[in-house]
């Protein structure tokens, strides 16, 4: 409780997404680009909050994402990953992630993929954090199309490629209008 005696905010549900200039985020269970200086940001963003993913995406880390509740969304209910929470729907991962942001007052719960969590969770997201990929690659995974209307982009910063980056990028941030 805070000190007038209200509820503490709900966590805000945000997305962590690297996207090509064609909405590209996969290929073949993987990233279809290198970029170190993302890998550096994303570890920045979400340590110590809870981070939900797909089943795919789980798969295709080297191994649970340490100092942050990794939940992973499956309908595979024989599917156990180590160092991780499983959880059968959205609502059940959200719910998770919910709880362990309030016993660890973090103020945002992470979604980190893959295309159909993205999908489902979108309407209730409250901010996106967005590396745009300055490429166009091959990719068989694809992030939803954002209604511009809805978002409200509150900063931008630009970089070249660095030395272990395929492509320059650009870290967005965009908060839900409203």
């Amino acid at each position: 409780m805070s000190p007038k005696g209200q509820a503490a905010a709900e966590p805000t549900i945000a997305l962590v997404v690297a996207m090509g200039e064609n909405r590209a985020i996969g290929r073949g269970g993987n990233l279809p680009w290198h970029l170190r200086s993302d890998m550096r940001y994303f570890r920045e963003i979400t340590m110590g909050k809870p981070v939900i993913m797909g089943r795919r995406t789980f798969k295709s880390l080297p191994r649970a994402l340490d100092g942050r509740l990794n939940i992973v969304l499956t309908r595979d209910r024989g599917f156990v990953a180590p160092d991780a929470v499983m959880a059968h729907s959205l609502e059940e991962g959200l719910a998770a992630a919910r709880a362990s942001a309030k016993r660890t007052r973090a103020e945002e719960m992470m979604i980190i993929g893959g295309e159909d969590v993205f999908l489902e969770v979108l309407p209730q997201a409250g901010r996106i954090y967005l590396t745009e990929v300055h490429a166009s690659p091959d990719a068989d995974t694809w992030f939803p199309a954002l209604d511009v209307s809805e978002w409200r982009e509150v900063s931008r910063e630009a970089h070249a490629a660095g030395p272990k980056d395929d492509h320059p990028f650009s870290f967005v941030v965009l908060d839900r209008v409203g």
